[in-house]
C-alpha cells in the first residue's frame, strides 16, 4: 500500500512532497522499527556492529526531517546505549590493563553521550521551546510544564546526563549539572514511575547515593523494590544496580555477591523485548564478580 500511494503521489505531487513523505516514511519507519530488532536480539556483538550504520542513516534522515519527534527520540536514546554498552564499557573492562585504551575510551564516550543529549535535549525543545535554557536557571520550574507524554525524553536526557557527569568527576561543568539531571529523573518518576517497567526507578537506584542528600541508600532499596515489582524480576539490571550503587560502597561483600547471583539467574529471554539488556548485565555481573577480591578491602 505505501509503494501505490508514492506511486499515485510521484504523478499528482511536486517532486519535493513526494521527497517529504518519503523521508516521513522511512523516519516512522526507522524511529519505531530499529529499537525492538535490536532490544530482542541475543548477540551483543552483533548488535554492536550494526549499531554504528543504523545511528549514522537516522543522523541522515533527521537532517532532512528534524521535526519528526519519533526519530530525535531514538537518536537520543540509541546514542546513549551505544556510548555505555559499547564504549564505556568495553573502556571499563580494560582499566587494568591497557591505560590509554580506557583514557580514549571515556573520550569517545563523553563525546558520544554529548551528542546523545543533544537530541534528547532538541526534542525535548520541539515540544517545550526554550526549556534548555529554562532547565539551567530554574530546573523545578522550567520541568513544572512538562507532561507524561515527554517521560521518554526526560528519562534519556537524564541518563544521558548522568553517564557523562560519572566519568567526568575531574569536570566542574559536567558535576555543575547534576542537579538538572537528577531533576528530570525525578520529574519523571512524578508522571509515570510505571514507564517502561520500572526504568526511572532502575536509574534512581543509581542516581540516589550521589545525591546531596541524607538517606540515599534508603531510597535506592525503596527504588530498588518498586524496579522488582514493575519488571516481574525479569531483568538482571535491577540486581547489578543494587549491587554496584549500594551493596560494594558500603562494602558490604555477602549482599554484592548475592544480587549479582540473582542477576545471573534471571532468564535472559524472559523478557522477550529486553534479552540485549539482560546480557549486558549479566556480562557486567561476571566481570563485577571476577573482579570481587579487587573491590572489597578484606
Amino acid at each position: 500500500m505505501r509503494a501505490l500511494l508514492l506511486a499515485f503521489l510521484a504523478t499528482t505531487a511536486p517532486v519535493g512532497c513526494v521527497k517529504k513523505l518519503a523521508l516521513h516514511a522511512m523516519a516512522d519507519q526507522l524511529a519505531s522499527g530499529t529499537g525492538g530488532a535490536f532490544t530482542r536480539d541475543d548477540d551483543l556483538a552483533f548488535v554492536g556492529e550494526a549499531l554504528p550504520f543504523t545511528l549514522k542513516l537516522m543522523e541522515s534522515v533527521h537532517e532532512s526531517t528534524p521535526e519528526h519527534p519519533g526519530l530525535t527520540l531514538a537518536l537520543c536514546s540509541g546514542f546513549t546505549q551505544y556510548a555505555v554498552v559499547y564504549v564505556l564499557w568495553p573502556a571499563e573492562r580494560v582499566r587494568q590493563e591497557d591505560l590509554d585504551a580506557y583514557e580514549g575510551g571515556l573520550e569517545r564516550g563523553r563525546r558520544m553521550l554529548a551528542r546523545a543529549r543533544g537530541y534528547c535535549f532538541e526534542g525535548l525543545e520541539q515540544e517545550h521551546p526554550g526549556f534548555g535554557v529554562a532547565l539551567e536557571a530554574d530546573p523545578d520550574a522550567a520541568l513544572a510544564p512538562i507532561t507524561a507524554e515527554s517521560v521518554p525524553l526526560l528519562y534519556w536526557a537524564s541518563a544521558a546526563s548522568l553517564a557523562r557527569i560519572s566519568i567526568s568527576k575531574e569536570d566542574p561543568e559536567a558535576i555543575g549539572g547534576l542537579p538538572a539531571a537528577a531533576a528530570m529523573a525525578h520529574r519523571a518518576l512524578v508522571l509515570d514511575d510505571t514507564w517502561a517497567e520500572g526504568s526511572v526507578h532502575e536509574l534512581l537506584i543509581q542516581l540516589e547515593p550521589s545525591l546531596p542528600l541524607p538517606g540515599g541508600a534508603k531510597r535506592s532499596r525503596d527504588h530498588y523494590a518498586r524496579a522488582l515489582e514493575l519488571s516481574g524480576g525479569r531483568r538482571a539490571s535491577v540486581h547489578v544496580a543494587l549491587a554496584e550503587s549500594v551493596s560494594l560502597p558500603a562494602q558490604d561483600h555477602a549482599e554484592f555477591d548475592a544480587l549479582l547471583a540473582k542477576a545471573l539467574a534471571v532468564e535472559v529471554a524472559a523478557d522477550p523485548d529486553g534479552q540485549l539488556a539482560n546480557l549486558y548485565a549479566q556480562e557486567r555481573a561476571q566481570f563485577l564478580l571476577a573482579r570481587a577480591d579487587d573491590l572489597f578491602l578484606e
